[in-house]
């Protein structure tokens, strides 16, 4: 099956630089009795055979044991504890010894504010990030053989290839854990990362890569997704590029289009805002609407055909005249003006015409590039006599706000909107909070925001489907920029529904609750879900909310 990232592994798709494997924890007990000094008198000779005859004995007894009982296997050691010879364990000591120095080192780096960065750098005890990645390498990685392997296969009887296939197989279901097991470990291990606890973070990060299968079930895509991030985390491995690269790409942005195509929850949501759009600005011969984030431009191939069909269906009124106007604001690296955001601008208005001219519609399209601090009405292009929308489908949750700037310019564009006096305002987020929260609640909202969203996905699309594959690499990409980022690094803050409202009524704008010329055709859509149970739809205090399994993930809703 295709998996859900490119790649063939984890480490093709998401940057992931360790490698698989289980530690072993090796045991020494020093010799006691025999008298004091006894020792001392003994030849070299005499020592190294009492050695080999007690390192024998550990052998046979660990092999009886783990031929009758399974209890040689646990969850933090994995593989049979062996005693090594004197001279391994001075060895193991020592790179213990430096591992963990390094993982001290670490947490007091994460740890220090920025302000105390090149104090740091002069006393060159901070570790870098490579150091810290090779040290999630050793961590995770297997250990070389010992050499008491080797007299096992010396003094023993080798094993049958069935007994070894056996072994083998009762090992990988023990060291594996199960879906709500590593639901559980993933969260254990978010909050090892958050209290700088690297030790048992990367100890959980290795029984987590067992469990993470890109092409397996939604639970395995999940914590393949969920690891990746905490990588990013714990290492910082992509904190030398640029925080919004993958994030702005066409690629992404093709992707997210993809997204909205498959995902009834998000493509209702879209629906909705459109049907919103019609239903305010139904009596108007000429429709504006401004857009915040027009990504692929599908939600206007849809309202254009609505707005087609509306004509068809009242013939005895003309078809209004519509004008979308897509602002980027160069500040902004999601709609700012690069070389690829202008090529698919223009691919959009190029369609749009064309799809315009074959629907026998008059449809124009606009590119404002100015900072969102300098939007007015004469900007914007507004004209006399037009209804004004303004659409914020995903895109509100991509402007900062006060956590991230004092200027908070998340609620300065809204009191801008308000300013332009619209028919309506339109609003689709995603129903999770990666705003504000800390750490450990952002990380357990993603993985049970995700996980849900992974189920539904699983329900409308096979597990070898091509753009499905896209789609979840760009929810990976997505969920590791919500856990690994911080500050201005975020891109996407969205939040609930309740902070929304708050934030909607401080700049001025009050709910609008959706009429039936909305809410009927969204529920004739809906209904055609019902060979595919899960999906669930509610119409709540003037929003609308689509999710699954009870979980709402995205939501609707209408301003003024």
């Amino acid at each position: 099956m295709a998996s859900g990232y490119p790649g063939r592994d984890l480490r093709g798709s998401f940057g992931f630089t360790t490698t698989a494997g289980s530690s072993v924890y090796a045991s020494y007990q020093p010799l006691t009795g025999g008298g004091g000094g006894g020792v001392l008198k003994r030849s070299v000779s005499e020592l190294e055979r009492e050695q080999q005859t007690l390192l024998f004995r550990s052998v046979k007894k660990r092999t009886d044991a783990s031929l009758s009982s399974s209890s040689g296997f646990n969850f933090r050691n994995p593989c049979p504890a062996v005693a090594p010879p004197v001279s391994l364990v001075v060895e193991s000591d020592k790179k213990s010894s430096v591992l963990n120095h390094q993982l001290q080192e670490l947490e007091r780096q994460l740890l220090l504010d920025d302000d105390d960065d090149d104090a740091v750098s002069a006393t060159g005890s901070a570790v870098t990030t490579s150091e810290w990645s090779e040290a999630i390498d050793q961590l995770l990685s297997p250990p070389p053989p010992a050499p008491t392997l080797t007299i096992h296969n010396a003094l023993s009887p080798s094993p049958s290839p069935s007994t070894s296939t056996s072994s083998s197989t009762s090992s990988t279901a023990s060291c594996s854990p199960n879906h709500s097991t590593s639901r559980q470990l993933l969260l254990e291990t978010a909050a090892a990362i958050a209290d700088g606890n690297f030790e048992t973070a990367s100890s959980n990060l290795a029984s987590l890569k067992r469990a993470a299968n890109i092409r397996g079930d939604p639970d395995q895509r999940l914590t393949a997704m969920m690891l990746s991030a905490l990588v990013a985390r714990a290492t910082g491995s992509a904190a030398a590029a640029h925080p919004f690269a993958e994030l702005c790409s066409l690629e992404h942005q093709t992707a997210t289009q993809m997204m909205y195509d498959i995902s009834p929850c998000f493509k209702l949501g879209l629906m909705a805002a459109n049907l919103a759009i019609l239903d305010a600005t139904r009596e108007s011969p000429s429709i504006h609407v401004v857009d915040f984030d027009i990504g692929q431009g599908g939600q206007y191939a849809a309202l254009i055909h609505a707005v087609a069909e509306r004509s068809r269906q009242i013939p005895s009124l003309p078809p209004p005249s519509l004008k979308i106007t897509a602002v980027s604001d160069p500040t902004l690296s999601f709609t700012s003006l690069s070389l690829a955001t202008t090529n698919n601008l223009n691919l959009i208005a190029d369609k749009i015409a064309k799809l315009s001219d074959r629907l026998g519609l008059d449809v124009r399209f606009n590119i404002v590039n100015r900072r969102t601090s300098e939007l007015d009405a004469t900007v914007l292009g507004c004209e006399q006599g037009e209804a004004l929308a303004v659409n914020f489908s995903f895109a509100l949750s991509k402007i900062a706000d006060e956590s991230v700037s004092p200027a908070n310019p998340r609620d300065e564009l809204l009191r801008r909107v308000r300013s332009l006096g619209p028919k309506v305002v339109t609003v689709v987020e995603q129903e999770v909070n990666f705003n504000t929260a800390p750490f450990p609640a952002r990380f357990a909202d993603a993985c049970a925001y995700y996980g849900s969203l992974l189920d539904s996905l699983d329900a409308m699309s096979g597990r070898d489907s091509a753009d499905r594959a896209r789609v979840e690499a760009c929810l990976g990409r997505k969920v590791a920029n919500a856990v690994a980022k911080e500050g201005s690094d975020r891109l996407e803050r969205p939040e609930v529904f309740g902070k929304w409202r708050a934030r909607m009524g401080m700049a001025g704008l009050k709910p609008v609750a959706f009429g039936p010329a909305v809410v009927e055709p969204v529920k004739s859509r809906f209904a055609t879900l019902r060979s595919v149970p899960g999906f669930t739809f509610k119409e709540e205090a003037g929003r609308l909310g689509f999710g699954w399994m009870g979980r709402v993930l995205t939501v609707a809703s209408a301003w003024r």
